[in-house]
Protein backbone atom coordinates (compact mmCIF):
# COMPACT_ATOMS: atom_id res chain seq x y z
CA UNK A 1 0.00 0.00 0.00
CA UNK A 2 1.75 3.17 -0.91
CA UNK A 3 0.66 6.09 1.47
CA UNK A 4 1.57 9.40 1.59
CA UNK A 5 -1.12 12.19 3.77
CA UNK A 6 -3.88 10.33 4.26
CA UNK A 7 -4.63 10.51 7.82
CA UNK A 8 -8.12 10.26 7.86
CA UNK A 9 -8.54 6.69 5.69
CA UNK A 10 -5.30 4.71 6.62
CA UNK A 11 -6.49 3.28 9.36
CA UNK A 12 -9.99 1.98 7.83
CA UNK A 13 -8.32 0.86 4.63
CA UNK A 14 -5.37 -1.12 6.72
CA UNK A 15 -8.52 -2.62 8.60
CA UNK A 16 -9.98 -3.87 5.35
CA UNK A 17 -7.04 -5.62 4.59
CA UNK A 18 -6.19 -7.58 8.08
CA UNK A 19 -9.94 -8.63 7.97
CA UNK A 20 -10.32 -10.15 4.69
CA UNK A 21 -11.42 -13.95 4.92
CA UNK A 22 -8.96 -15.46 3.20
CA UNK A 23 -7.20 -18.90 5.54
CA UNK A 24 -3.41 -18.90 4.38
CA UNK A 25 -1.14 -15.91 5.68
CA UNK A 26 -0.97 -12.03 5.06
CA UNK A 27 0.45 -9.27 5.81
CA UNK A 28 0.04 -5.77 4.78
CA UNK A 29 3.12 -3.29 3.76
CA UNK A 30 2.92 0.12 3.76
CA UNK A 31 5.38 2.06 1.52
CA UNK A 32 5.29 5.46 3.37
CA UNK A 33 6.16 8.72 2.16
CA UNK A 34 7.10 11.92 3.70
CA UNK A 35 3.69 12.65 4.92
CA UNK A 36 3.08 16.37 6.48
CA UNK A 37 -0.26 14.84 8.63
CA UNK A 38 -0.70 12.25 11.04
CA UNK A 39 -0.55 9.63 8.82
CA UNK A 40 3.53 8.10 9.88
CA UNK A 41 2.60 8.40 13.40
CA UNK A 42 -0.63 6.06 12.54
CA UNK A 43 1.22 3.72 10.18
CA UNK A 44 3.96 3.14 12.59
CA UNK A 45 1.11 2.68 15.64
CA UNK A 46 -0.73 -0.22 13.74
CA UNK A 47 2.79 -1.64 12.80
CA UNK A 48 3.58 -1.96 16.69
CA UNK A 49 0.20 -2.81 17.64
CA UNK A 50 -0.22 -5.66 14.88
CA UNK A 51 2.63 -8.08 13.88
CA UNK A 52 1.26 -8.13 10.52
CA UNK A 53 1.63 -4.78 9.40
CA UNK A 54 5.14 -3.88 8.24
CA UNK A 55 6.23 -0.17 7.58
CA UNK A 56 8.81 1.07 4.96
CA UNK A 57 9.75 4.68 4.53
CA UNK A 58 10.24 5.78 1.28
CA UNK A 59 11.73 9.93 1.37
CA UNK A 60 10.72 10.77 -2.53
CA UNK A 61 7.06 10.06 -1.58
CA UNK A 62 6.50 8.32 -5.26
CA UNK A 63 4.36 5.77 -5.52
CA UNK A 64 6.53 3.20 -7.98
CA UNK A 65 9.53 3.37 -5.56
CA UNK A 66 6.90 3.01 -2.78
CA UNK A 67 5.32 0.00 -3.82
CA UNK A 68 8.44 -1.48 -4.89
CA UNK A 69 9.76 -1.25 -1.50
CA UNK A 70 7.34 -2.74 -0.18
CA UNK A 71 6.95 -5.30 -2.39
CA UNK A 72 10.76 -5.74 -1.42
CA UNK A 73 9.75 -6.63 1.88
CA UNK A 74 6.86 -9.22 1.23
CA UNK A 75 7.39 -12.63 1.85
CA UNK A 76 4.28 -14.43 0.33
CA UNK A 77 3.45 -15.80 -3.28
CA UNK A 78 1.22 -13.58 -4.07
CA UNK A 79 1.40 -9.82 -4.14
CA UNK A 80 -1.84 -7.32 -3.93
CA UNK A 81 -1.91 -4.21 -4.28
CA UNK A 82 -4.58 -1.67 -2.29
CA UNK A 83 -4.51 2.06 -1.75
CA UNK A 84 -5.18 3.68 0.99
CA UNK A 85 -8.43 5.46 -0.49
CA UNK A 86 -9.61 1.82 -1.40
CA UNK A 87 -11.98 -0.49 0.85
CA UNK A 88 -11.51 -4.17 -0.21
CA UNK A 89 -14.43 -6.45 0.56
CA UNK A 90 -13.75 -9.38 2.91
CA UNK A 91 -13.66 -12.10 0.12
CA UNK A 92 -11.59 -10.33 -1.90
CA UNK A 93 -8.26 -12.07 -1.61
CA UNK A 94 -9.60 -14.94 -1.13
CA UNK A 95 -11.83 -14.20 -4.77
CA UNK A 96 -8.26 -13.36 -6.33
CA UNK A 97 -6.10 -15.70 -5.13
CA UNK A 98 -8.77 -18.21 -6.84
CA UNK A 99 -9.44 -16.55 -10.01
CA UNK A 100 -5.18 -16.37 -10.60
CA UNK A 101 -5.88 -20.57 -10.10
CA UNK A 102 -8.39 -20.99 -11.93
CA UNK A 103 -7.07 -18.64 -15.23
CA UNK A 104 -3.32 -18.76 -14.75
CA UNK A 105 -3.20 -15.39 -14.80
CA UNK A 106 -0.37 -13.24 -14.27
CA UNK A 107 -2.30 -10.49 -12.08
CA UNK A 108 -6.35 -9.92 -11.54
CA UNK A 109 -8.44 -7.26 -11.25
CA UNK A 110 -11.72 -6.26 -10.50
CA UNK A 111 -14.01 -3.40 -10.66
CA UNK A 112 -13.56 0.08 -9.16
CA UNK A 113 -16.85 1.05 -7.66
CA UNK A 114 -16.24 4.99 -6.92
CA UNK A 115 -18.75 6.10 -4.12
CA UNK A 116 -18.71 9.79 -2.66
CA UNK A 117 -19.81 11.66 0.69
CA UNK A 118 -20.77 15.10 -0.65
CA UNK A 119 -22.69 16.43 -3.86
CA UNK A 120 -19.76 16.67 -5.67
CA UNK A 121 -17.74 14.11 -4.41
CA UNK A 122 -20.87 11.78 -5.56
CA UNK A 123 -20.76 13.18 -8.93
CA UNK A 124 -17.21 12.53 -9.49
CA UNK A 125 -17.77 9.28 -8.59
CA UNK A 126 -21.00 8.55 -11.17
CA UNK A 127 -18.29 10.24 -13.81
CA UNK A 128 -15.57 7.63 -13.37
CA UNK A 129 -18.66 4.64 -13.62
CA UNK A 130 -20.40 6.53 -17.20
CA UNK A 131 -19.34 5.54 -20.54
CA UNK A 132 -19.12 9.07 -20.90
CA UNK A 133 -16.96 9.97 -17.74
CA UNK A 134 -14.27 7.56 -17.73
CA UNK A 135 -15.31 4.49 -19.23
CA UNK A 136 -13.04 2.90 -21.94
CA UNK A 137 -11.55 0.27 -19.26
CA UNK A 138 -13.76 -2.21 -17.59
CA UNK A 139 -12.55 -1.66 -14.10
CA UNK A 140 -14.49 1.68 -14.88
CA UNK A 141 -17.30 1.08 -16.81
CA UNK A 142 -17.70 -3.13 -16.18
CA UNK A 143 -17.96 -6.01 -18.59
CA UNK A 144 -18.15 -9.78 -18.84
CA UNK A 145 -14.95 -11.46 -16.81
CA UNK A 146 -11.92 -12.47 -19.30
CA UNK A 147 -8.76 -10.38 -20.68
CA UNK A 148 -7.45 -7.37 -20.41
CA UNK A 149 -5.54 -4.40 -21.22
CA UNK A 150 -4.97 -3.31 -17.44
CA UNK A 151 -5.89 -4.32 -14.05
CA UNK A 152 -7.69 -2.08 -11.39
CA UNK A 153 -4.92 -2.18 -8.38
CA UNK A 154 -3.85 -5.91 -9.07
CA UNK A 155 -3.21 -9.25 -7.43
CA UNK A 156 -0.32 -10.25 -9.17
CA UNK A 157 1.64 -13.47 -9.36
CA UNK A 158 5.56 -13.15 -6.92
CA UNK A 159 7.22 -14.32 -10.08
CA UNK A 160 5.84 -11.62 -12.42
CA UNK A 161 8.35 -9.10 -10.24
CA UNK A 162 10.89 -11.37 -10.31
CA UNK A 163 10.59 -12.05 -14.06
CA UNK A 164 9.95 -8.30 -15.03
CA UNK A 165 11.12 -6.31 -11.85
CA UNK A 166 9.04 -4.03 -10.32
CA UNK A 167 6.79 -0.62 -11.00
CA UNK A 168 9.02 1.58 -13.75
CA UNK A 169 10.03 4.17 -11.26
CA UNK A 170 10.40 7.01 -13.88
CA UNK A 171 6.71 6.76 -14.49
CA UNK A 172 4.67 8.45 -11.56
CA UNK A 173 1.16 8.03 -13.14
CA UNK A 174 0.28 5.22 -15.56
CA UNK A 175 3.23 2.49 -14.38
CA UNK A 176 0.05 0.06 -13.47
CA UNK A 177 -0.46 0.32 -17.22
CA UNK A 178 2.83 -0.16 -18.24
CA UNK A 179 3.84 -3.19 -15.78
CA UNK A 180 0.67 -5.33 -17.39
CA UNK A 181 2.09 -4.12 -20.91
CA UNK A 182 4.94 -5.45 -19.92
CA UNK A 183 3.34 -8.97 -18.85
CA UNK A 184 1.14 -8.94 -21.74
CA UNK A 185 4.75 -8.56 -24.13
CA UNK A 186 6.29 -11.61 -21.80
CA UNK A 187 3.06 -14.02 -22.62
CA UNK A 188 1.54 -13.34 -19.28
CA UNK A 189 -2.28 -13.05 -19.03
CA UNK A 190 -4.08 -10.01 -17.32
CA UNK A 191 -7.55 -10.78 -16.16
CA UNK A 192 -10.65 -9.09 -15.38
CA UNK A 193 -12.90 -10.34 -13.00
CA UNK A 194 -16.06 -8.41 -12.51
CA UNK A 195 -17.01 -9.89 -8.86
CA UNK A 196 -13.58 -8.46 -7.63
CA UNK A 197 -15.09 -4.95 -6.46
CA UNK A 198 -13.24 -2.52 -4.75
CA UNK A 199 -14.28 0.57 -3.34
CA UNK A 200 -12.80 3.61 -4.14
CA UNK A 201 -13.31 7.26 -2.72
CA UNK A 202 -12.28 9.96 -5.51
CA UNK A 203 -11.50 13.96 -4.62
CA UNK A 204 -13.67 15.56 -3.28
CA UNK A 205 -13.44 19.07 -4.87
CA UNK A 206 -13.10 20.46 -8.58
CA UNK A 207 -9.65 22.30 -8.02
CA UNK A 208 -8.65 18.48 -6.75
CA UNK A 209 -10.00 17.04 -9.69
CA UNK A 210 -8.60 19.47 -12.14
CA UNK A 211 -5.01 19.07 -10.81
CA UNK A 212 -5.80 15.04 -10.86
CA UNK A 213 -6.21 14.59 -14.45
CA UNK A 214 -4.10 17.19 -15.67
CA UNK A 215 -1.30 14.77 -14.40
CA UNK A 216 -2.89 12.16 -15.50
CA UNK A 217 -3.13 13.34 -18.73
CA UNK A 218 0.53 14.58 -19.03
CA UNK A 219 1.72 11.51 -17.38
CA UNK A 220 -0.31 9.23 -20.21
CA UNK A 221 1.16 11.28 -23.02
CA UNK A 222 4.84 10.59 -21.90
CA UNK A 223 3.59 7.10 -22.06
CA UNK A 224 2.45 7.31 -25.45
CA UNK A 225 5.48 8.97 -26.36
CA UNK A 226 7.07 5.79 -25.28
CA UNK A 227 5.36 3.26 -26.66
CA UNK A 228 3.25 4.84 -29.41
CA UNK A 229 0.78 2.93 -30.73
CA UNK A 230 1.13 0.57 -28.10
CA UNK A 231 -1.92 2.47 -26.26
CA UNK A 232 -6.03 2.26 -27.04
CA UNK A 233 -7.45 5.38 -29.54
CA UNK A 234 -9.52 6.03 -26.14
CA UNK A 235 -7.06 7.79 -24.91
CA UNK A 236 -6.77 10.54 -27.80
CA UNK A 237 -10.15 11.48 -26.93
CA UNK A 238 -9.86 14.32 -24.53
CA UNK A 239 -7.53 15.81 -26.60
CA UNK A 240 -9.42 16.17 -29.37
CA UNK A 241 -12.16 16.94 -27.24
CA UNK A 242 -9.96 20.16 -25.92
CA UNK A 243 -9.18 21.36 -29.48
CA UNK A 244 -12.47 21.20 -30.98
CA UNK A 245 -13.65 23.25 -27.38
CA UNK A 246 -10.79 25.63 -28.44
CA UNK A 247 -11.88 26.00 -32.07
CA UNK A 248 -15.44 26.61 -31.28
CA UNK A 249 -14.72 29.12 -28.93
CA UNK A 250 -12.46 31.14 -31.30
CA UNK A 251 -14.85 30.43 -34.13
CA UNK A 252 -17.63 32.25 -32.08
CA UNK A 253 -15.42 34.79 -30.43
CA UNK A 254 -14.71 35.95 -34.55
CA UNK A 255 -18.20 35.79 -34.93
CA UNK A 256 -19.26 38.13 -32.34
CA UNK A 257 -16.80 40.52 -34.19
CA UNK A 258 -18.07 40.52 -37.47
CA UNK A 259 -14.64 38.40 -38.75
CA UNK A 260 -15.40 35.05 -39.28
CA UNK A 261 -17.37 36.14 -43.06
CA UNK A 262 -13.43 36.76 -44.06
CA UNK A 263 -12.32 33.84 -43.55
CA UNK A 264 -12.04 30.59 -45.96
CA UNK A 265 -15.42 28.70 -46.44
CA UNK A 266 -13.71 25.92 -45.54
CA UNK A 267 -12.53 27.06 -41.94
CA UNK A 268 -15.95 28.93 -41.38
CA UNK A 269 -16.88 24.80 -42.31
CA UNK A 270 -14.62 23.42 -39.54
CA UNK A 271 -16.20 26.40 -37.02
CA UNK A 272 -19.41 25.44 -37.27
CA UNK A 273 -18.43 21.71 -37.25
CA UNK A 274 -16.55 22.58 -33.71
CA UNK A 275 -19.81 25.11 -32.37
CA UNK A 276 -21.92 21.53 -33.02
CA UNK A 277 -19.71 19.74 -31.58
CA UNK A 278 -19.28 21.73 -28.41
CA UNK A 279 -22.90 21.70 -28.23
CA UNK A 280 -23.84 17.78 -29.24
CA UNK A 281 -21.28 17.35 -25.43
CA UNK A 282 -22.96 19.82 -23.62
CA UNK A 283 -26.06 18.28 -24.10
CA UNK A 284 -25.16 14.66 -23.95
CA UNK A 285 -23.55 15.78 -20.00
CA UNK A 286 -26.87 17.40 -19.26
CA UNK A 287 -28.74 14.60 -20.31
CA UNK A 288 -27.23 12.27 -18.07
CA UNK A 289 -27.29 14.07 -15.16
CA UNK A 290 -30.58 15.38 -15.48
CA UNK A 291 -32.08 11.17 -15.73
CA UNK A 292 -30.06 10.25 -13.30
CA UNK A 293 -32.76 8.58 -11.03
CA UNK A 294 -30.80 8.20 -7.72
CA UNK A 295 -29.25 11.83 -7.77
CA UNK A 296 -30.58 15.42 -6.31
CA UNK A 297 -30.47 18.39 -8.04
CA UNK A 298 -27.01 19.68 -6.05
CA UNK A 299 -25.02 16.19 -7.55
CA UNK A 300 -27.01 16.48 -11.21
CA UNK A 301 -25.57 20.04 -11.30
CA UNK A 302 -21.64 19.09 -10.05
CA UNK A 303 -21.87 16.16 -12.48
CA UNK A 304 -22.82 18.90 -15.59
CA UNK A 305 -19.23 20.63 -13.98
CA UNK A 306 -17.02 17.56 -12.87
CA UNK A 307 -17.33 15.78 -15.99
CA UNK A 308 -15.77 18.69 -18.39
CA UNK A 309 -13.20 19.67 -15.77
CA UNK A 310 -12.31 15.83 -15.93
CA UNK A 311 -11.97 15.85 -19.98
CA UNK A 312 -11.05 19.43 -19.93
CA UNK A 313 -8.01 18.97 -17.60
CA UNK A 314 -7.01 15.57 -18.99
CA UNK A 315 -6.69 16.72 -22.32
CA UNK A 316 -5.10 19.73 -21.64
CA UNK A 317 -2.33 17.89 -20.07
CA UNK A 318 -1.45 15.29 -22.70
CA UNK A 319 -1.61 18.10 -25.02
CA UNK A 320 1.30 19.48 -22.70
CA UNK A 321 2.68 16.37 -22.21
CA UNK A 322 2.89 15.19 -26.03
CA UNK A 323 5.17 18.48 -26.39
CA UNK A 324 7.28 18.42 -23.59
CA UNK A 325 6.97 15.18 -22.00
CA UNK A 326 6.74 14.80 -18.21
CA UNK A 327 8.93 14.56 -15.46
CA UNK A 328 8.90 13.98 -11.62
CA UNK A 329 7.75 17.66 -11.16
CA UNK A 330 4.96 16.74 -12.83
CA UNK A 331 3.72 15.02 -9.90
CA UNK A 332 -0.14 15.17 -8.92
CA UNK A 333 -0.25 17.45 -6.02
CA UNK A 334 -4.27 17.06 -5.70
CA UNK A 335 -3.74 15.27 -2.33
CA UNK A 336 -0.74 17.03 -0.50
CA UNK A 337 -1.93 19.40 1.73
CA UNK A 338 1.99 21.55 1.96
CA UNK A 339 2.18 21.09 -2.11
CA UNK A 340 4.85 18.33 -1.83
CA UNK A 341 4.75 15.31 -3.92
CA UNK A 342 2.90 12.55 -2.95
CA UNK A 343 2.28 9.08 -3.48
CA UNK A 344 -0.16 8.92 -6.96
CA UNK A 345 -2.75 6.52 -7.30
CA UNK A 346 -2.69 4.29 -10.66
CA UNK A 347 -4.21 6.27 -13.99
CA UNK A 348 -7.33 5.45 -14.53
Amino acid sequence: MPVLNEEKRIERAVQTVLDQEYLGPKEIVIGLGPSTDRTTEIAERMAREDARVTVVHNPAGDTPTSLNLAIAETRYPVIIRVDAHSELPRNYAALGVDTLRETGAANVGGLMRAVGDTPFQKAVARAYMSPIGLGGPAYHSGAQAGPSESAYLGIFRREVFELLGGFDPTLRRGQDWELNLRIRAAGGLVWFNPELTVTYWPRADIRSVAQQFYATGKWRAEIVRRHRTRNSLRYFAPPVLVGGLAAAAVGTALQAAGAARRLPTPVRWGIGAAQMGAATYAAAVSALAVSAPDADRREKAAFVAAVPTMHIAWGTGFLKGIVTGADHGDADRSRTDTGGTRAEEQDR
